[in-house]
């Protein structure tokens, strides 16, 4: 039964060393050649006008919301078509709750105007 998962534990070996020793070759053979314009703290081309804990207009956060819900809605559409016919009737109903409940925060963030850009 084990010899099965041999080849699985070999693969992630291996992906881990891959993962491993690129960085570690590149560190130790890339150049060291340290310039204060690349050790500043902010490399965007032009210095800070404003405090780091400045708040942020609430669009981003709607924004960010709105990724999340659609992002979620994908995450478990796909899975369920795949298994649709088995589920029954129930399996629909549950769909059809989960996909309301996303309705409700779709018109939410239509509503506060996440989706409308000045």
């Amino acid at each position: 039964m084990l010899q099965n998962y041999l080849p699985v534990f070999i693969f992630m070996i291996i992906g881990v060393l891959v993962g491993i020793v690129g960085p570690v070759i590149g560190y130790l053979l890339g150049p060291r050649r340290p310039n204060p314009e690349k050790l500043s703290a902010y490399e965007c081309g032009f210095e800070p006008f404003n405090d780091a804990r400045a708040p942020f207009d609430v669009r981003y956060y709607l924004v960010a919301l709105l990724f999340i819900l659609f992002d979620l809605e994908t995450a478990f559409l796909v899975p369920w078509t795949v298994v649709f016919r088995t589920l029954g009737w129930e399996g629909i109903i549950d769909m059809g709750i989960f996909l309301g409940l996303l309705t409700i925060g779709f018109l939410y963030e239509w509503k506060k105007g996440a989706l409308e850009w000045e």
